[in-house]
């Protein structure tokens, strides 16, 4: 198990050497760059500029130099925030969307689960047909109508919640929290509840849980022991990539519900071509899917005893 990990650790840095090596290449090819849209300026101005940022050289050795940056930390200062570097602006954001990716994650994982054992195990009644349509309706509807609804009923009509800010905010609610995270959990909410449907209905038809049964075990302890144990290991393949989605799926509803989080950056980098912007968000948002599914291939192994880590 041990040598399994390290290895599967050590896999993880060609991954993003060759993610970072696509991402840089890709940015720096599309047409534009950071300057294009600034006031028109004389030649010397613009070499100057250029000069700066080592955007003079050739593109091969500007590859080499971020290289460099990269392995001592340094994501480089952003081009169109010139107050800020790309670290500064990253951490400062990152933890607000983290924030919201794990509350809504874990909502839409825990009332997930219970939705679809209770319809998995009350098959075709109306708590069934209920459960699932609303599930259908979460993966139909986009967050971008979910969210102004969302905020239209419960914060200009009712007004229960506040209609934007954050808990980190110079008026600080811990209610700032509950409209993003409802509209963000809702897509991985119906995921996770029609997943968990399934593999429940396809565990409780095999040999084992009959035999258990016969022996005479209770329904609880047929569920908890023996069930939950097996049929979650789709859900935990699905929580890898859901993880990562959620966090960067956030860019929309931040921006409904003005979340200081990573998308804002994410969203005003790729407007404004700023490269170094762009490529700390990118490794990020990929640091995060790939440490999530090395996370899930481990949890996977410990919930399913036929895996062998050899």
């Amino acid at each position: 198990m041990g040598r399994f990990v390290f290895r599967r650790f050590l896999s993880l840095i060609p991954t993003m050497f060759l993610i970072i090596t696509f991402s840089f290449f890709l940015i720096r090819l599309a047409p534009g760059g950071p300057f294009s849209s600034e006031k028109k300026v004389t030649e010397e101005v613009m070499q100057n500029l250029l000069k700066k940022y080592h955007m003079d050289e050739p593109l091969y050795k500007q590859y080499f130099r971020y290289l460099g940056d990269i392995c001592r930390g340094d994501l480089g200062p952003s081009f169109k925030n010139k107050d800020f570097t790309v670290n500064e602006l990253i951490f400062q954001s990152l933890p607000n969307s983290i924030t919201l990716g794990v509350i809504s994650l874990l909502s839409a994982l825990i009332l997930g689960v219970l939705v679809g054992t209770v319809s998995a195990l009350k098959q075709n009644t109306w708590i069934d047909y209920a459960s699932m349509s609303v599930a259908t309706v979460g993966i139909s509807v986009p967050t971008f109508v979910v969210g102004p609804v969302i905020m239209l009923v419960f914060a200009m009509k009712l007004g229960w919640l506040p209609t934007s800010g954050w808990i980190t905010g110079r008026n600080a609610d811990i209610r700032t929290l509950i409209m993003p995270a409802i509209t963000l959990s809702l897509p991985y909410f119906a995921y996770i509840a029609r997943l968990s449907r399934a593999s429940i209905l396809e565990v409780l038809r095999s040999d084992y849980i009959r035999t258990a049964k016969a022996k005479g075990l209770k329904q609880s302890q047929i569920m908890y022991k023996h069930v939950l144990k097996g049929a979650m290991l789709p859900v935990v393949s699905y929580l890898g990539p859901a993880f990562a989605g959620i966090i960067t799926g956030s860019v929309v509803v931040e921006q409904i519900f003005l979340v200081p989080g990573l998308g804002k950056f994410f969203v005003q980098s790729s407007l404004n071509r700023d490269y170094t912007l762009i490529m700390g968000t990118v490794i990020v948002y990929s640091f995060i899917l790939i440490v999530m599914n090395f996370v899930v291939d481990i949890v996977y192994g410990l919930l399913d005893p036929r895996i062998s880590y050899k």
